[in-house]
């Protein structure tokens, strides 16, 4: 790589060299042909030294080329922007104008305009101090220079995120639930929004203050059976398998009397069946919908609820139509369709969407109906008290064939999709194909894509999970062509902060970081100087970069969410028998046999150590103390989900999250990265219990129990 390409990555934000997070961690060097591939993507050519000299003059001259940038995010304690003009212009006079985007009205605000000493050409640069105080938020900035006005976007954000009091003298407790897992009599084979108001009044009545959700954002309504929550058609709206049929306001009795074995099927079945729960509730909001449009109440209601989404709601609506009408006979998705229909925003789509104004309401009326009973959800976490109550998580990307990435392909990065380098959890990597945002349009847009996804993510949820939240700094992008190598983009990390700060307070939703995997030095303790709370989960708290001992919970850091694992990791059962490193060498995951022992024997270290840690904060059950070292044939150890629920109580994290599937001794993972549904049943498993039944079921008392002692 010569000097010029190495340092024209630099400039637009392309890693040259990055290491991985892997237990022995490797550094890699990024080759020429993959800088120049994202080069070009990002607006820059470098093909040859002539095209590298360009781009970097291009860059230099990019500041200078607008009076004002497209948008200004600063901190309230320090409200400025830069402005560029004539250098002939500098005695003019200045005015400066600021609309109040939330309130409607023009701000009556007091500047100072200094003269820098920085010069471009014919051009100087202006420093534009703002003395009046701004309340947080989004202004449209009106920069006047003689008798020629500017327009930019001001974005004032506060020093930190938004915390409810709550946590400022308590340690909170809750479930981080996988909704579709959620088992109950009535459900019809996949968790609902009633079983979730259900699980809400059970948290009610044990003290649980907060829910965690994995996106429950929408599916590909012609492929139900994908059924990744990671992986949507649009992280903007809601996955309408959630709503509960027999809470519909159309719904009548009798429509299902011919439909209860089905139901009663579909609800036996050890696994989710998507490939036909989904289609069945669809047939029946077929039917609700043409009998809402007979009901002049709630025909108005959805109509106000349809204006109220705006484009937003028609571009998906108008995307699932095409969808259904062209998946057959068009393979590759919405990029092989017919040029005109490439855009929501061409000609012949306006007449598309007046020809199927009605099939284009249907998929309206989905989100209308899905958003009503999100709505009771939130009305019960009321009802019950729940201290933070949803915390939703926002998923690092979307489908590349998605509405969203359709809707404004120009904010995502082309030909190339997000995923991550290897890591500890990951010695392979991952190759998501995720939509990724572009970063120069980002800001080129005042972030309003951005905006947007993190303001759906937070209706109604008292917190935020931004998943990989290191995405805000940089994302790991490869490209879409075989064997190529992929390298990190980077993003304004100050900009991103401030406007999820923005957010936070605006939507009142504290924000937590999912920050496991490859994390820059220094990157932690600058999301918590924002008040970005951090994920900590027991497998990952070790000493020695996941060698050494686990962590006594007096280590742990406060402004943290902590939980034994995750979705992607195995539960404490399934972990302790090994049963994840068998199914990863049967899938082929492990290259090797040799690797699997290796495996074995570390996982064999790790169990003394995780016993270790239990003994020595005394937190087996007094009823049922450990009494053998439970390795060689004596089983699981009685009580240990009790005594590892109490170590993680006992830490200095705020909010603690107990996963059902541990509480009930699953020993079979919700998803195991790198396989599709073929290899494994990911995201298809359910709870062994219903919720009916929670309450009184000895393991749910007792690790309840457990973790009140310590909370």
């Amino acid at each position: 790589m010569t000097d010029k390409l190495r340092l024209l990555a630099s400039k637009i934000g392309i890693a040259t060299e990055y290491n991985d997070a892997g237990l022995n961690a490797k550094s890699y060097y990024v080759d020429d042909d993959t800088i120049r591939f994202f080069a070009s993507i990002l607006g820059y050519k470098a093909d040859t030294e002539a095209d590298i000299e360009k781009s970097l003059k291009k860059v230099e001259n990019k500041f200078w080329q607008s009076v004002l940038e497209s948008v200004y995010v600063r901190e309230q304690k320090s409200l400025n922007f830069t402005a560029v003009v004539e250098t002939l212009s500098v005695e003019s006079d200045f005015a400066l104008k600021l609309y109040n985007q939330q309130k409607s009205s023009f701000e009556s605000v007091s500047f100072v305009v200094n003269v820098t000493d920085e010069t471009h050409g014919k051009y100087t640069k202006l420093f534009v101090e703002i003395t009046s105080p701004l309340e947080i938020g989004y202004y449209d900035l009106y920069f006047s220079v003689g008798e020629k006005e500017y327009k930019s976007v001001l974005a004032v954000a506060p020093e930190h995120c938004y915390q409810p009091e709550v946590l400022d003298g308590s340690k909170l407790w809750g479930y981080a639930l996988q909704l579709y897992s959620l088992r109950s009599k009535r459900n019809w084979g996949v968790g609902d929004f009633s079983d979730l108001s259900a699980f809400i009044n059970l948290c009610g009545q044990n003290g649980a203050d907060v829910i965690g959700l994995n996106p429950i954002n929408v599916p590909n309504h012609c492929f139900p059976e994908e059924a990744s929550p990671y992986l949507s058609t649009s992280r903007l709206f809601l996955n309408p398998i959630y709503i509960d049929i027999e809470k519909v306001p159309e719904f009548r009795p009798e429509d299902i009397e011919n439909y209860k074995d089905k139901i009663a099927e579909l609800n036996a079945s050890e696994t989710i069946m998507y490939g036909e729960v989904y289609p069945l509730k669809m047939t029946f909001m077929e039917k609700f919908y043409l009998r809402m449009q007979k009901n002049e109440k709630r025909k108005k209601e959805f109509e106000e609820f349809c204006k109220e989404k705006g484009d937003e709601l028609e571009n998906l609506a108008a995307f699932q139509c095409l969808y259904e009408q062209k998946w057959q006979d068009h393979w590759g998705g919405w990029r092989s369709w017919e040029k005109e229909f490439l855009k929501p925003t061409t000609a012949a789509m306006k007449k598309y969407k007046t020809a199927n104004k009605d099939r284009i309401g249907f998929f309206k009326y989905l989100q209308f109906e899905a958003y009503r009973q999100f709505d009771l959800v939130a009305k019960s976490v009321k009802e019950q008290g729940l201290k933070i109550g949803i915390y939703r998580d926002l998923a690092v990307g979307v489908g590349r064939d998605s509405a969203e990435v359709w809707g404004d392909e120009g904010a995502y990065l082309k030909s190339s999709g997000a995923g991550a380098p290897p890591d500890a959890f990951f010695p392979a990597g991952q190759k998501w194909n995720l939509g990724a945002f572009h970063p120069v349009e980002l800001k080129e847009r005042a972030y309003l894509p951005f905006i947007k996804m993190l303001r759906a993510a937070a209706e109604n949820a008292g917190a935020l999970r931004i998943d990989h939240v290191m995405c805000l700094m940089r994302l790991f992008v490869i490209p879409e062509a075989a064997n190529k190598q992929g390298t990190y983009i980077y993003y304004n990390f100050d900009d991103m902060l401030n406007i999820v700060a923005i957010e936070s307070h605006l939507n009142k939703c504290m924000i937590v970081g999912e920050s496991i995997g490859n994390v820059p030095d220094g990157f932690l303790e600058k999301i918590e100087s924002k008040n970005i709370y951090s994920m900590s989960v027991l497998w990952s708290e070790r000493w020695d970069a996941g060698w050494g001992d686990f962590k006594q919970p007096h280590f742990y850091p406060e402004k943290t969410f902590t939980s034994i694992g995750t979705h992607d990791m195995a539960p404490l059962k399934m972990w302790w028998f090994g049963y994840d490193i068998s199914t990863s060498r049967e899938l082929g995951i492990m290259a090797s046999d040799e690797e699997m022992y290796n495996a074995y024997h570390k996982r064999e270290a790790d169990r003394w150590k995780l016993l270790k840690a239990m003994d020595e904060q005394s937190v087996w059950p007094e009823d049922n103390y450990r009494h053998g070292d439970y390795m060689y044939g004596e089983g699981y150890p009685e009580g240990l989900e009790e005594a590892a629920h109490r170590y993680m109580a006992r830490t200095n994290a705020k909010v603690f999250l107990v996963q059902p599937e541990d509480v009930f001794q699953v020993d079979k993972l919700q998803n195991l990265p790198g396989t599709d549904r073929d290899k494994h049943p990911n995201w298809r498993r359910k709870l062994p219990v219903n919720i009916e039944d929670m309450a009184e079921h000895i393991a749910y008392k007792r690790n309840l129990t457990a973790v009140k002692k310590e909370r």
